[in-house]
């Protein structure tokens, strides 16, 4: 499995433009997005099939 506190880190540090996760895996990477302290700066969109893109925002949602 992917490690997703790496890849939630390399997006908020700009390594990564965009994080993919398949629907198989979401509830485990919600679990650690929640716990992340800026977790209002990461957007996701939803998509067919379950997938879910994810990018960091310099604004948090409200």
């Amino acid at each position: 499995m992917t490690d997703y506190s790496t890849e939630l880190e390399r997006l908020r540090n700009g390594e990564l433009q965009t994080l993919r996760i398949p629907k198989e895996d979401f509830l485990e990477f919600r679990k650690i997005l929640i716990e992340q302290e800026d977790f209002k700066h990461f957007r996701g969109t939803a998509y067919h099939h379950g997938l879910t893109e994810y990018e960091y925002t310099e604004q948090p949602s409200k």
